[in-house]
């Protein structure tokens, strides 16, 4: 694996994803939140958790050095969510994408989680701008990314099985 950094804030841990967090992804990807909001991974036991992290975000770090990271609340080590940036094939830039348990939404970790990554997409990988993309719904995550400073950009049209979807972009600062 490549050597992913782990962000500390002050409420959280985020982490490269391992095979051991297998049963916990199996968990948060079958949610109805997830299900509704982001999409069905096709991860219906623990083997297709293992091989979601193979090919996702172990693949992410070979191939890009970034993906997505564990989100570990820091009072009890207990994983709340992931976040991370991903470079999608029909995307020309990075997204921000984040996704937290019921059991941790609203409590202000998305967005400490997100703005993290905001600062080491800058820092760290030299990303200009990033991009985030979110069904129009899905108004606390709309919330979040609007007090983080995206920006409403355009809506991408449905797809076979993909949704509508809006796009909102933010230049990072130098």
């Amino acid at each position: 694996m490549a050597d992913i950094a782990v962000l500390d804030t002050p409420r959280l841990r985020l982490r490269p994803i391992v095979p051991g967090d297998a049963a916990f992804l199996l968990g948060l990807l079958n949610e109805p939140a997830f299900l509704r909001q982001i999409g069905d991974r096709g991860v219906r036991n623990h083997a297709d958790a293992e091989r979601y992290i193979a090919d996702g975000p172990a693949a992410s770090y070979q191939r890009f050095g970034f993906g997505l990271l564990l989100i570990e609340r820091k009072a009890d080590g207990a994983a709340i969510g992931i976040a991370g940036l991903l470079k999608r094939a029909h995307l020309d830039d990075v997204d921000l994408g984040y996704a937290l348990t019921a059991s941790a939404c609203g409590q202000g970790y998305a967005g400490e989680a997100a703005r993290a990554l905001l600062e080491q997409a800058r820092e760290v990988h030299g990303l200009a701008r990033l991009i985030a993309i979110v069904m129009p719904d899905n108004s606390a995550s709309l919330r979040l990314l609007q007090r983080l400073g995206f920006a409403y950009e355009r809506t991408l049209p449905a797809q076979q099985a993909q949704p509508t979807l809006h796009l909102y972009g933010i230049a990072l600062p130098a």
